[in-house]
């Protein structure tokens, strides 16, 4: 029950988003809200997390798997996407979507609930895994529906959260530790961000058509995300020493739904924003009832 609650306060956000867009209308730029997100608060959520605790080394072996596993998925699923999907923005979905999960907005609290505040040191690593694979994997598919291979390495380039989240782990190695003052700053624009994230989700949903989801590219996302990735992962977890409560904070953060980063990639390079919105909510949708049978499923770790 306190997994599902959980869930539904995160959710709750979405819903003032999909409120004030639908009592708004044309009066909310969605786009103007993405640009605020991307290229300055996140900057702000990348410096929190980064600096809240030093990096231990002996916490490496969880985010580094997790990298691993995304990889070995990414490559499966380039020669398949590209077998299935003719169109350009349908591949380069197909491709990454279900490749970038919740693991900051949902995954965090979700680690607390079933875990502790143990979970935390994991859990925050493994998002910060999840923040580099956004933004370079991430932009580098999501930018291909507008741009050349050139051009989309120039994007991952272009975006200032990379940079932040280098020049913060810099910090963090060289023992800089902020000030109250600084960190309340920090948090502040991290909790901006989180919020803005799911509202902005939520005011992307009020534009869909349920006549234009795209079924098969649909039924191919949640198919990765609940089915080739955890099934690829249960295995992998088979065969690596590793404590328990590791291996099921692991399993987690690569089992929940996408993030909503997908969409905020997607409107930036003009990648179907409104499709990637759709399968954001037809993940988070699966999740509330796969979250239900989640305590049982970690206890086989």
């Amino acid at each position: 029950m306190q997994t599902l609650f959980s869930i539904l306060g995160i959710y709750l956000f979405i819903a003032v988003g999909f409120g004030a867009k639908w009592a708004f209308k044309e009066k909310i730029d969605d786009r103007t809200i993405t640009l605020i997100s991307v290229y300055f608060l996140q900057i702000f959520l990348t410096f929190w997390g980064l600096l809240k605790r030093p990096i231990d080394t002996a916490l490496l072996a969880a985010p580094t798997l997790y990298l691993g596993i995304t990889l070995l998925s990414l490559i499966l699923m380039i020669p398949l996407a590209r077998m299935v999907f003719a169109d350009t923005k349908e591949r380069s979905i197909a491709t990454v979507a279900a490749l970038i999960g919740n693991t900051g907005n949902l995954g965090v609290p979700l680690g607390i609930a079933l875990f502790g505040e143990e979970s935390v040191p994991y859990t925050t690593l493994i998002n910060l895994v999840n923040v580099f694979v956004v933004y370079t994997i991430g932009v580098f598919y999501y930018s291909r529906g507008e741009f050349s291979v050139r051009g989309s390495l120039l994007n991952i380039l272009k975006l200032p959260v990379l940079w932040a989240a280098s020049f913060a782990i810099i910090l963090n190695l060289v023992g800089y530790t902020p000030s109250p003052a600084i960190d309340k700053t920090l948090m502040m624009g991290a909790y901006a961000s989180m919020t803005m994230q799911l509202v902005l989700f939520g005011i992307y949903l009020y534009g869909i058509k349920l006549a234009e989801i795209n079924l098969r590219l649909s039924a191919w996302v949640t198919s990765a995300k609940f089915l080739l990735i955890p099934l690829l992962t249960f295995g992998i977890l088979q065969y690596v020493e590793m404590e328990p409560m590791v291996k099921g904070i692991l399993f987690l953060e690569l089992l929940v739904p996408l993030a909503v980063a997908n969409v905020n990639l997607a409107s930036l390079y003009n990648c179907a924003p409104r499709t990637v919105t759709a399968q954001v909510f037809l993940t988070s949708a699966a999740f509330l009832g796969i979250a239900l049978a989640l305590p049982a499923i970690l206890k086989t770790f």
